[in-house]
């Protein structure tokens, strides 16, 4: 682990910091690192589909939604303000103080919402599975909840002292302890999505506790606070953003599992029918949402670095950054969505072993709304920047309302595209939304960004129409600069050379070994 983290030169010393990452090296470390975990995800993926059938991978779907949302909401959001706070109390001398007291509430309110879940298990299983017969299965829930409260936070913290390559490690590692331990309950014990729940918990747990050394001593390096912060001072500069922050986090993930407990409690389908079309609709989502979870993440890493532009008063700078950052998600997104819709049918004919026909239907309309999902979570951070964390939540809020409209209406009409459809306007309508808010607050969203941001409806008019949309958008970049500006340009071209150069290094020790000087 050691290798992985940049020390200054004298790292031997009591009290040394870590380096900070840059934005370019995170960025291309974040892409390094995510094939190999997201290839670890897919395979996962694929054997979680071949092993169990479509109602218990619905099971699993609808447990994993669970946990998303109960993780951030039962800590008051307050892991989501470190990208945020941490620096603010840094420079200020009181950064010991802010993680004491964060860390005591946290725990405190877990403490109390892992208890009460156990105690009403039955009513918990009725609400997450739409019948009380999972009750073992929620206990389990209650164990993973604490665990992914934990690593959350760890993570959390390591993303806002940018220790990016330390977060980007644990994620990878858990990933591959999650697939080892959870396929050999599969194999060792009778399918079901507790067995997956077990493998989760495991997983995340060992990797939090695995962090905890790394944690200390960041924590440890820091220097002795030079000021203890008044109480009342302190929370009224934390709980307002914090308050802000869960109600954003709620409405995330609230917009983000709806569409399936809408199915689960209001598609008028028994409850085994209901979890069969949930693990159709889970197929689908496979492959958009590792790219929903690439631009959550980047969305995570670029929020210290505008805040610290933010903070010095170089405004126009985090509204260029951030455009430039949208762009590039935008089309990457869209043109390995491309790729998605080529192989799709031999995925879910020979992965799948054909049992997902109807997730196979609604793909290219997962793949939609995957990605406007994913730029929504990256454009958020100029409102965050802003501590206009309350004006963040609206477009959630208002996504939130559209796709319930939209379900009531389409879901028994259509079935699964119902649902998929409601969910696509919705995000398109809360993408929107939040680009007018930040117009209003001083982001000027530009030419490049709107028009790229139509770009993924060419993905639900089939695989060649959104290839050959793709290939426009090359050449109208590399002929004008109505998409990407010169300088935008510039600096793709520089990320690309400083990665193949580092990318030689790599393959070639022996040639690094020789640049080196005497």
């Amino acid at each position: 682990m050691t290798t992985l983290v940049e020390l200054s030169p004298s790292d031997s010393s009591p009290g040394v910091r870590l380096h900070s990452d840059t934005l370019a090296a995170s960025v291309v470390l974040l892409l390094v690192m995510t094939v190999a975990q997201r290839a670890i995800g897919f395979g996962r993926g694929v054997l979680f589909c071949r092993w169990l059938e479509p109602a218990q991978l619905g099971e699993w779907d609808v447990a994993f939604g669970f946990l998303n949302l109960a993780a951030p909401l039962v800590v008051l959001g307050l892991p989501g303000c470190f990208g945020r706070y941490v620096e603010y109390f840094r420079q200020r001398g009181q950064l010991h103080t802010f993680l004491r007291r964060t860390a005591v509430v946290a725990v405190a309110m877990a403490v109390v919402a892992i208890i009460g879940i156990v105690l009403a298990r039955q009513s918990f299983s009725r609400l997450i599975f739409g019948t009380d017969t999972q009750s073992q299965t929620v206990i389990w829930l209650a164990a993973a909840l604490a665990a992914v409260i934990a690593n959350n936070t760890v993570c959390s913290l390591f993303i806002a002292a940018r220790q990016y390559r330390l977060v980007t490690l644990i994620q990878f590692v858990q990933s591959l302890l999650f697939a080892v331990v959870a396929l050999g309950l599969l194999a060792w014990r009778p399918p079901g999505a507790a067995s997956v729940v077990i493998g989760w918990f495991t997983a995340t747990a060992l990797c939090t506790v695995m962090a905890i050394p790394w944690l200390q001593r960041w924590i440890s390096a820091e220097p002795v606070d030079r000021v203890d912060p008044e109480r009342g001072g302190f929370w009224a500069k934390l709980l307002p953003f914090a308050l802000w922050m869960w109600v954003t986090n709620l409405l995330t993930n609230l917009f983000e599992v709806i569409d399936r407990f809408m199915i689960v409690h209001h598609s008028g389908w028994p409850s085994e029918e209901a979890l069969r079309q949930v693990g159709n609709y889970h197929s689908s989502r496979i492959l958009p949402l590792l790219f929903v979870s690439v631009a959550v993440m980047l969305g995570s890493m670029i929020t210290p670095h505008l805040s610290v532009d933010w903070e010095i008063g170089r405004r126009k700078a985090v509204v260029r950054r951030l455009n430039f950052v949208l762009k590039c998600l935008l089309v990457s997104l869209v043109a390995a969505s491309v790729l998605v819709l080529f192989g799709a049918p031999l995925l879910f004919e020979i992965g799948f072993r054909n049992k997902f026909a109807g997730g196979l239907a609604v793909l290219p309309w997962t793949l939609v709304y995957c990605t406007w999902f994913g730029a929504l979570a990256v454009a958020q951070n100029y409102l965050w920047c802003a501590e206009r964390a309350g004006l963040a939540s609206v477009p959630l809020l208002v996504g939130l309302l559209t796709n319930v409209a939209c379900q009531v209406v389409l879901l028994p009409r259509f079935g699964l595209y119902g649902a998929v459809w409601s969910t696509t306007i919705a995000n398109f309508t809360a993408l929107v939304l939040l680009y007018r808010l930040s117009s209003w607050q001083g982001m000027q969203v530009d030419r490049g960004t709107w028009l790229l941001t139509f770009l993924p409806l060419a993905i639900a008019m089939g695989r060649w129409t959104a290839l050959a949309a793709v290939l426009g958008v090359v050449i109208v970049a590399v002929s004008n600069d109505r998409l990407f500006s010169a300088s935008e340009k510039r600096e793709i071209l520089d990320t690309f050379s400083r990665a193949a150069r580092r990318l030689k290094g790599w393959l070639n020790p022996r040639d690094r070994q020789l640049s080196k000087p005497a």
